[in-house]
């Protein structure tokens, strides 16, 4: 369970997806983001489908690994269904079991809400398995520059989002290290109710605290010994820089998000399916 979590991760690939400047993959997250939001009829969804799918398939990252990191969210997503499914009030009532009941717009929208979840974090993965946290990083800095003016320290909070990132798949690998270490040692993370699973989980946070604490503590003494002291005055390696395709894929969001916009408000009008 803890090696599908793909959020933070990074897939090293051949692809135009990875080529792109990385605040094209910044923006065009953000909007697939909103759009998911925007979209409330069938149609929408099927548009907003075929365009990931065009995006997973220009990645070259293989479905099967992208996948993997709806798995960690599997109980998060019945939760979010059934609440939506039994707590929506409808017109008509489809199924009753004693007081709980199924109804037409509960089941469109419990639908509609693990569609709506599952896209997200597959759509979030695919920015961070065709970005470097270095990319991600520089991406984010240029995308906030503007808030410097207002006395924002825009590096510092771009160079925290990316380690946030990076160390998801760190701390995740230290957590099945060390439950591996405690089942040779006897201890029973299978067995029991779910309650009882939970209760075992509980000797695994104090050693994962410290394996956290220690990792931040080398890195801050890593990055003071390279004197490490904020974005002011620094220079990139590799400066970002605009180009041929990243112009082109501008307009493939600009053209995706006016259609998503045009539905929303033909929706209004003529209901869509």
């Amino acid at each position: 369970m803890l090696k599908d979590i793909t959020l933070g991760q990074y897939y090293p690939a051949d692809s135009i997806l990875h080529k792109l400047d990385p605040r094209v993959k910044l923006v065009a997250t953000l909007i697939f983001i909103a759009s998911l939001f925007l979209v409330k009829s069938w149609v929408g969804y099927g548009i907003v489908t075929v365009f990931l799918f065009f995006v997973i398939r220009l990645s070259k990252v293989p479905f099967s690994f992208m996948i993997r990191g709806l798995k960690a969210i599997i109980i998060l997503l019945l939760i979010t269904v059934g609440f939506n499914l039994f707590l929506t009030p409808g017109d008509r009532v489809l199924v009753q079991v004693w007081k709980l009941k199924i109804t037409d717009q509960g089941l469109r929208t419990a639908l509609f809400m693990a569609i709506r979840l599952i896209y997200l974090i597959i759509g979030s993965s695919v920015m961070t398995l065709t970005t470097t946290p270095n990319d991600l990083t520089d991406g984010m800095e240029r995308l906030l520059s503007p808030l410097k003016k207002l006395r924002v320290p825009v590096h510092e909070v771009a160079m925290i989002m990316s380690i946030a990132l990076r160390f998801i798949p760190i701390l995740m690998e230290e957590t099945d290290k060390i439950m591996k270490a405690q089942i040779a040692r006897g201890a029973d993370f299978d067995s029991g109710n779910l309650v009882k699973k939970a209760k075992s989980l509980v000797p695994l946070l104090v050693p994962l605290f410290i394996s956290a604490f220690r990792r931040a503590n080398d890195l801050a003494m890593a990055m003071e010994a390279r004197c490490y002291h904020g974005g002011e005055g620094r220079t990139k390696m590799k400066p970002l820089c605009y180009k041929g395709r990243d112009r082109k894929a501008y307009g493939v969001l600009l053209l995706y998000l006016a259609v998503i916009i045009g539905i929303r408000i033909l929706g209004s009008y003529v209901p869509l399916i």
